[in-house]
């Protein structure tokens, strides 16, 4: 199928089943496309399963353009709530974040300035006042707190799980446990089977590259150089008697959310930039688990339930890959870091852009040509 012709497609391989996978095919069955998902894991276990799975714009103020695609990504989450209901993976209760230096703090109100002449909905407390809001944090009363309340948390693998779930209700079929070996192409360079590691063959129209860190390696089975960042980020999860907060939080040194009525999540790049040294990942969640306890006290007897190391899908440039590549027809690329917030929107668009032939604006500076092969 040639890009921009119209033509609705008989079959899609979706190669790889996080959030940005899922997205895609989900909408892709619905508009009528026969879709095959495809992965080495079960959906929803790789990296989705592994983000701090934070919906926001306030950390995307670098250009604009990218800043307006998240906003759109959490208004597309609101919107896949009312279509497909909210429970167990949709928390929108908001986000507060802080600093413990000057230099810091600047940045931080700089940051919600800029945000609120672009009209996101800011707010600034003082550490009491977020006090009363999160009783169970401990802060300077007068330090700076600033809350974005749109934002939110998502549970990564229960939204897979049903966006596959309606997909293949619908007539999608998952093929998990297994990986894309290669990919042949027709004499004129358009995409035709996909085979598996289990020795399956499959005759397909298009190709989506959803596969995460790993998308580099499938772009190279159509003979193109996806070139992606190297960026670890290690993620402790917690369980607690009771979860104290409610919110997502950026505390000084720390990122905690909940996960569930006994689990928390914790992250920091500070921590991230420890990965490489050879520091123990037991030691490092150690670390993430005292930071924690020094901002929620009453984490005191929280133990630390698992610990992953996962690689952040993040093209060269920094910006997601999102479309068709037109020197291979059939073949399209949906690769973004802060896939949980984008998952939803650019799903539906790559999707429109697949069936249609039509691309939308909103997609404009993330086009995959800008890496050419």
């Amino acid at each position: 199928m040639s890009i921009g012709s119209g033509k609705r497609p008989e079959r899609v391989a979706v190669i790889g089943v996080g959030v940005l996978g899922a997205g895609v095919g989900w909408n892709l069955s619905r508009q009528g496309a026969e879709v095959v998902f495809i992965d080495a894991l079960q959906p929803g276990e790789g990296v989705t399963n592994w983000s701090f799975a934070w919906v926001n714009a306030s950390n995307k103020t670098v250009r604009k353009s990218y800043f307006d695609l998240n906003v759109a990504g959490m208004a597309a989450h609101r919107e896949l709530a009312g279509t497909i209901g909210p429970d167990s993976w949709w928390f929108p209760s908001g986000h507060l974040r802080w600093a413990d230096d000057p230099t810091a703090e600047t940045k931080l109100l700089e940051t919600a300035e800029l945000l609120a002449s672009w009209e996101y909905r800011v707010e600034v407390f003082t550490g009491a006042e977020a006090r009363r809001l999160e009783p169970a944090l401990a802060m300077p009363g007068e330090v700076p707190v600033v809350c974005y309340p749109d934002e939110a948390w998502v549970h990564g693998r229960h939204l897979v799980s049903s966006l596959v779930g309606r997909a293949v209700e619908a007539g999608a079929e998952l093929r998990s446990g297994t990986a894309v070996c290669d990919i042949s192409t027709r004499t004129d360079g358009s995409v035709q089977t996909v085979a598996l590691s289990d020795g399956t063959r499959l005759d397909v129209d298009i190709v989506v590259n959803a596969a995460g860190p790993h998308a580099a390696n499938v772009a190279a089975l159509v003979a193109r150089q996806l070139p992606m960042r190297r960026e670890p980020g290690l993620v402790t999860r917690i369980d607690c008697a009771r979860v104290p907060i409610g919110r997502v939080m950026h505390a000084p040194h720390i990122e905690i959310r909940p996960d569930g009525d006994a689990s928390m999540v914790l992250h920091s790049r500070e921590i991230d930039a420890l990965i490489d040294t050879g520091e123990d990942p037991s030691e490092l969640a150690r670390m993430l688990h005292e930071s924690a306890r020094n901002v929620v006290p009453e984490l005191g007897s929280s133990r630390i339930a698992e610990t992953r190391t996962a690689h952040r899908p993040i093209p060269a440039d920094g910006f997601p890959s999102v479309g068709g590549v037109p020197s291979v027809p059939g073949y399209y690329e949906a690769v973004s870091h802060s896939g949980i917030t984008l998952g939803p929107v650019i799903g539906r668009l790559l999707a429109t852009e697949i069936v249609s032939g039509r691309r939308d604006a909103m997609l404009a500076d993330f086009r995959p040509e800008r890496f050419p092969s």
